[in-house]
């Protein structure tokens, strides 16, 4: 078997992180605004997808720029 041990998953999400961290990067090289904007609509799914409790984890300014603002959505 390839990648990850399962028994760990840790180091799973440690290697995904670095992946889509990558990934990011090589994103931004082309047009930071738009790797901004897709962030923001993942994180916005992502918030959809947890019942908006994402939300109450991120930085403000994060929140701001994803569209999740309590103040923005009310």
């Amino acid at each position: 078997m390839t990648g990850a041990d399962p028994a760990d998953p840790v180091a799973a999400t440690d290697d995904d992180a670095a992946e889509l961290i990558a990934q990011l990067r090589e994103l931004a090289g082309a047009d930071p605004v738009e790797v901004r904007q897709v962030v923001a609509e993942v994180l916005a799914a992502l918030d959809r997808a947890a019942g908006g409790a994402l939300r109450e984890h991120l930085p403000e300014t994060i929140r701001v720029d994803a569209g999740l603002d309590a103040s923005s959505s009310a």
